[in-house]
């Protein structure tokens, strides 16, 4: 499995591509104004396109949230196969998104915990190695959304997202929900009679 690097969390595909069409812009008006045919007309034919097509990226571009915990922290705990729901629940936050109001639109909009004109924003993720076992912290800015509305979700919100999860969702400060999911507890083994 690839890990993010430190690039990944600087460098979106909206900016590669902007930057490519700029470059194959810049060579082909050179080799405009040098009177090369050979290389002014397909480096401007392509480049002006792909440039045009990163600068519409760019536009509707939803960087990452902060990940508080490094790529390579919990590798291990992260990749038994317990942790598959979490894992690519992580592996969706933590990527550029395009297009779309705020991460987890889709979840959020089905949980009823979404407002149109002012959506809850995720700007932070954190992987967790708890005695019950894996699990991610959730930090949004809950905007538009009511505290009310969170809690009343509490119950769903962990079903939501894969099966043997629960969420304990807390409000630390005003406007802000930390949304954590983890595992289950597992029953006690029944004592044996004598």
């Amino acid at each position: 499995m690839k890990e993010d690097g430190p690039m990944n969390e600087f460098v979106s595909p909206g900016s590669l591509v902007t930057i490519a069409g700029a470059v194959l812009t810049v060579i082909g008006s050179i080799a405009y104004a040098g009177d090369n045919a050979n290389l002014s007309l397909p480096t401007i034919f392509y480049g002006i396109p792909i440039l045009l097509g990163g600068l519409a990226l760019k536009s509707s571009e939803l960087a990452p949230p902060q990940r508080l915990t490094p790529p390579g922290a919990l590798k291990s705990l992260r990749e038994q196969s317990s942790n598959d729901a979490l894992r690519k629940l992580l592996a969706d936050v933590t990527r550029w998104r395009y297009g779309q109001k705020a991460h987890l639109e889709s979840s959020l909009e089905a949980l009823k915990l979404w407002n149109d004109e002012n959506p809850p924003q995720l700007v932070a993720v954190q992987e967790l190695d708890l005695p019950e076992g894996y699990g991610l912290s959730l930090q949004f800015d809950a905007n538009g959304v009511p505290w009310q509305r969170w809690q009343d979700q509490q119950q769903r919100l962990g079903r939501f997202f894969g099966p043997g999860l629960r969420a304990d969702v807390q409000q630390p400060a005003p406007g802000r929900i930390d949304v954590t999911l983890l595992p289950e507890a597992l029953p006690l083994p029944a004592s044996p009679l004598p």
